[in-house]
């Protein structure tokens, strides 16, 4: 009988650290991005790529997770999206967050469908724009080293437009509206970046004359099976295609991120908190 009560004891103690590694030890993943328009100037650029904060606190002050940001040295620092959880909003963790953020390196930012369900999102742009965080609505930027140019853009999540989003071909039409004003005077020999909350539009990312996209939105499907991947992710449903990691179609390359906090399910299993680190990288022919 002891023996039995102390091994129900082990297992639930098991279970109570795997879990709390499982959500609160980040996981840095490097992505090498190769690209043959790349200006030399800007071989080794790197990018930390966040996303799916969702309110959560990692250390006192976010210290953890900023420990880990500075560290990698990034150039740029990008946000796709769901800083705030429009159930329990709570902005204090996230504006902790980028206020130190700001501090390291350039941040560029755009939305998720969290900050447009929350209603609150103009209360919450007036915040993150105080810090100094470039928030690109549906706008574009350039980073410039020396003479040499890369394009940074940005669009919405489609929840801003929801009720023409729900008419419109799963917002595919109102997407590629934006994309196309963006790129407009865009010349094609330069580096351009997207920044999208939603990786399930890949098939319309890949059409433009885009290098790379960057996404959230999956929480890497939460759960993650051995040799399987996500099991469920928001606009994918069951075992999604873009849960997580680097897709590629000829020249445009997708790098979806599993975030670092949850929503409905507040639990992830083999699915650690992540933090993508991008280098970038002259592709020679």
């Amino acid at each position: 009988m002891i023996k039995t009560k102390w091994k129900k004891f082990c297992i639930i103690i098991f279970l109570i650290v795997f879990l709390y590694l499982e959500n609160n030890q980040i996981e840095v993943s490097n992505f090498t991005i190769d690209m043959r328009e790349l200006p030399r100037e800007y071989e080794g650029f790197r990018i930390i790529h966040l996303s799916d904060l969702h309110n959560k606190l990692f250390g006192h002050g976010q210290k953890n997770l900023v420990n880990i940001i500075e560290n990698e040295k990034p150039n740029i620092i990008v946000i796709t999206g769901d800083l705030i959880d429009r159930r329990r909003y709570n902005k204090a963790n996230a504006i902790l967050l980028i206020e130190k953020l700001v501090d390291i390196a350039p941040v560029y930012y755009v939305t998720g469908n969290h900050e447009w369900w929350s209603g609150k999102y103009e209360t919450l742009r007036n915040d993150i724009e105080s810090t100094g965080v470039h928030i690109l609505s549906d706008e574009k930027t350039e980073i410039i080293y020396g003479k040499k140019v890369i394009n940074i853009m940005g669009i919405d999540d489609p929840a801003k437009y929801y009720e023409e989003y729900a008419k419109s071909d799963n917002g595919i039409r109102i997407i590629n509206e934006k994309i196309d004003m963006l790129l407009a005077d865009i010349k094609e020999e330069q580096v351009t970046i997207l920044l999208a909350h939603r990786p399930e539009l890949f098939n319309l990312y890949k059409e433009k004359n885009i290098n790379l996209v960057l996404c959230g939105h999956t929480h890497g499907g939460q759960v993650r099976l051995p040799f399987i991947g996500g099991l469920m992710a928001p606009s994918q449903g069951l075992f999604p295609e873009f849960d997580g990691g680097k897709y590629k179609n000829k020249e445009v390359t997708m790098i979806v991120n599993r975030g670092l906090g949850n929503s409905i399910f507040p639990i992830r299993i083999f699915n650690k908190p992540q933090v993508g680190v991008i280098i970038l990288s002259k592709k020679f022919d």
